[in-house]
């Protein structure tokens, strides 16, 4: 008798199914069941926030979530945060404010800064820091992350005040 479970998500707008370990981590079923690599692997204890998707409308850190705890949820990972052709907002003004260097956290930390504005449309620089500090990145002081992220929600919020 096979001790998998018959795991269903909705992932970028797509269901999916699969048979898995119910204690394989939600990372690893992502990664390798789903071949969805933009959540990274980073530190395995929920510390660096490379792992983060938004799951059911919350910013989680899936390196430390069982496949078995996400089975019925709707998941969001960056690859579901625009696209190469479309670039959503946040995504541009990473690029355009030098808000990455190895990219290696980026995707984390564009996927929790996409949650951030949805709960803080118009988040203060202290603000931003705070809602991302659970996201680290090993290669900048964290100054143009924070810049990229106020710019968009300035982009953002021009967008809706000129649609009304």
């Amino acid at each position: 008798m096979s001790d998998k479970m018959h795991i269903k998500l909705t992932v970028n707008g797509e269901d999916k199914e699969f048979l898995a370990e119910p204690r394989d981590l939600l990372i690893y079923a992502l990664r390798e069941k789903l071949n969805i690599t933009g959540p990274h692997v980073g530190c395995d204890t929920s510390h660096c926030g490379a792992c983060t998707v938004t799951l059911n409308g919350k910013s989680v850190k899936s390196c430390t979530m069982f496949v078995a705890q996400a089975n019925g949820a709707e998941i969001t990972t960056i690859e579901g945060i625009g696209s190469p052709d479309a670039l959503h907002v946040l995504q541009e003004s990473f690029k355009e404010h030098h808000g990455l260097q190895c990219g290696f956290c980026t995707p984390g930390m564009i996927t929790r800064a996409t949650k951030l504005l949805e709960e803080n449309p118009t988040p203060t620089e202290e603000e931003v820091r705070f809602g991302m500090a659970g996201n680290i990145c090993r290669c900048t002081g964290y100054q143009n992350i924070v810049k990229s992220i106020l710019a968009a929600a300035s982009e953002i919020n021009s967008a809706k005040e000129a649609a009304e």
